[in-house]
């Protein structure tokens, strides 16, 4: 019989998992005994604040990023595929959502194994719900061209797109690149169009606002090394 690969979310911050994490994938955390990680050192956190104090040292960790080789991933099914069930952390959030995770998911469905999304704290959902704007119609588009003549040209063309499509654009970016990111939306975008700045979301210094860039460019704030979402 194969396992189960349980798809686990973590808080956004540092914050107490009781606060954001459901009773019953707590519950379900102190059941298992193989993770596959984004990061060793931050899942041992997170699991000895769930529940697992004292017993970190007995669990099996399996790192998922992007270092990982396709090869060790495909390891990582067999696990599964000798009955071991198995829960998949990211850093911060729902696995698999702009996270390499997403490999051994598919990897999953293609050997037979059944894989059970558990709830959680999903900053690109609790931002749009927060924004004011379209939730009907939006894309996620991911991160934005590092090089800034790229990702000058990038946001005017979403910005297109929400306005001749109605429809919502969600991008996130490395938090020490927030600022510089900001910067742009306020130099390239229209003076009218609507910009949802939503940062540290469910942490207690939480920021969400939703301003016209020509507001924006009117207000200072600080972003750097917070994690965040920009909504257009």
């Amino acid at each position: 019989m194969k396992g189960v690969l349980y798809l686990i979310p973590s808080p956004l911050g540092d914050n107490d998992p009781k606060e954001v994490i459901p009773v019953t994938v707590m519950e379900l955390i102190c059941s298992l005994q193989h993770f596959v990680v984004e990061e060793t050192r931050t899942a041992r956190r997170y699991l000895s604040k769930a529940g697992l104090k004292g017993k970190i040292d007995t669990l099996e960790f399996y790192e998922l990023n992007e270092h990982t080789k396709p090869e060790e991933v495909e390891a990582y099914i067999k696990i599964l595929l000798a009955g071991e069930n198995v829960g998949l952390i990211t850093e911060a959030g729902l696995p698999a959502v702009a996270d390499p995770g997403s490999l051994l998911v598919e990897l999953a469905h293609n050997s037979g194994v059944e894989v059970k999304p558990m709830v959680g704290p999903s900053s690109l959902m609790m931002a749009l719900m927060a924004s004011g704007m379209n939730g009907q119609s939006f894309a996620f588009v991911g991160y934005l061209p590092v090089k800034p003549d790229e990702r000058r040209s990038r946001i005017k063309q979403l910005e297109k797109i929400s306005l001749t499509q109605h429809q919502t654009q969600i991008v996130i970016e490395t938090p020490y690149r927030n600022n510089s990111l900001l910067a742009d939306f306020l130099q390239v975008c229209s003076p009218k169009t609507k910009l949802c700045v939503a940062a540290s979301i469910s942490l207690p210094d939480a920021y969400i606002k939703t301003k016209t860039v020509e507001q924006w460019r009117k207000e200072k704030i600080d972003l750097n090394k917070k994690p965040c979402v920009f909504i257009l």
